[in-house]
C-alpha cells in the first residue's frame, strides 16, 4: 500500500512508484504511434476515412461510465478486505484482553496468543504466497511449526489447537463456563474473516467485465485517431496519448483492486498488519516489542 504525504504539482508528473505507468506504458506509446501513423498517411499518402468527433464523444463517455462502475466494484473488494484484516487487528487485542480477564497470566495465555499470531502469518501465506516457516516457528515453536505447515490447512490448524487448549482449560477448571463461551465466540471470529478473505481471493469480478473493458478500451484507442484528423492536427499523437493513459490507466487501476492481497504497491499491507498484532500481543505478554514496519520506498508491506 502506497502511504506518503500529497505530492508537489511537479512530482505529480514525475511519481512512477504506486503509478501505473510502467505498465501501460506500452498502450500509451503505442495509441501515439497509431494516431501519428495516420496522421501521416491522411496528409501525405491518401485521405483516411473521419469518425464523427461527437460520436466519439458519446463512445468515450460510455466507456468512462463502464469503467467508473467496474472501479467502483473492485474498490469495493479492496475496501473490505481492508475491513476485514481490521477487525482481525481488533479481535486479537480483545482476544488478549478477555483471556487475561478469564485465565489470567500464565502459560495457557501464552500458548493461545502466541498460536493466534501463527493462524494469521500462515493465512498471510495462504492468501498471498509469503515466505512464513521462520516467522512460524518463533511462535509456535519449531515441533508445533513443522506439524502446522505439513497441515493442508494450516491456519485453520492453529485455530483448532487454540479450541483444543480451550477444551482442556474448561475441563480442568482454570476457566469457568462462562469464560468459555465468551472465548470460544471470541475464536469463532477468526475462521468467519479467514473464509471471507478466501472468498475474495477465489472469486474475482466476473470475467466479462475484464473483457468487455480491455476490448472496448483497445477499439476505442484504435478509433480515435479517424476522429482527431481535422480538430488536433499534428497534436493528434499526443491527445491519443492522454486518452490511452486515461482509459488504460483506470482499467489497470481497476484490476490491481480487483485483487487486494496480491504482492504489488496498492495492495493490503497484510506484513504490517500482522505486525500490530505482534506489538499488540507482545504488550500483553510482557515481551520485547517488535518495531513497526515502516514503508520502503513509501510502499507499505
Amino acid at each position: 500500500m502506497i502511504v506518503r504525504d500529497t505530492p508537489s504539482r511537479w512530482e505529480l508528473f514525475l511519481i512512477l512508484n504506486g503509478s501505473v505507468v510502467p505498465q501501460i506504458l506500452p498502450n500509451i506509446i503505442g495509441a501515439a504511434l497509431w494516431a501519428l501513423l495516420v496522421l501521416v498517411l491522411d496528409r501525405y499518402v491518401m485521405a483516411m476515412p473521419q469518425i464523427s468527433i461527437g460520436a466519439m464523444g458519446v463512445f468515450g463517455l460510455s466507456l468512462s461510465l463502464f469503467l467508473s462502475f467496474r472501479n467502483n466494484a473492485a474498490y469495493d473488494r479492496w475496501w473490505e478486505a481492508r475491513k476485514i484484516w481490521g477487525r482481525m487487528v481488533s479481535d486479537v487485542r480483545s482476544l488478549a484482553q478477555e483471556l487475561r480477564i478469564f485465565a489470567g497470566k500464565g502459560p495457557d495465555e501464552a500458548f493461545i496468543l502466541t498460536r493466534i499470531l501463527a493462524f494469521h502469518h500462515l493465512h498471510r501465506a495462504q492468501l498471498r504466497g509469503d515466505e512464513v516457516a521462520d516467522t512460524v516457528r518463533h511462535w509456535a515453536g519449531p515441533e508445533d511449526a513443522e506439524q502446522l505447515m505439513q497441515t493442508e490447512n494450516s491456519p485453520n490448524a492453529a485455530l483448532r489447537d487454540i479450541a483444543t487448549r480451550l477444551r482442556e482449560m474448561a475441563e480442568d477448571g482454570r476457566i469457568d463456563g462462562f469464560g468459555q463461551r465468551a472465548l470460544a465466540e471470541r475464536l469463532a471470529a477468526f475462521p468467519a474473516a479467514q473464509a471471507g478473505n478466501e472468498r475474495l481471493l477465489t472469486t474475482p469480478l466476473p470475467f466479462v467485465y475484464s473483457l468487455l473493458v480491455w476490448r472496448t478500451t483497445y477499439l476505442y484507442c484504435l478509433l480515435l485517431p479517424f476522429a482527431l484528423l481535422d480538430s488536433a492536427g499534428w497534436f493528434e499523437p499526443l491527445v491519443a496519448a492522454v486518452a490511452a493513459y486515461v482509459f488504460f490507466g483506470l482499467a489497470q487501476v481497476t484490476h490491481e483492486l480487483e485483487h487486494p492481497f496480491r504482492r504489488q504497491a496498492n495492495s493490503v499491507p497484510l506484513s504490517a498488519m500482522c505486525r500490530v498484532m505482534e506489538i499488540s500481543v507482545c504488550n500483553a505478554l510482557g515481551r520485547e516489542v517488535p518495531p513497526k514496519l515502516e514503508p520502503v520506498d513509501y510502499v507499505l508491506d
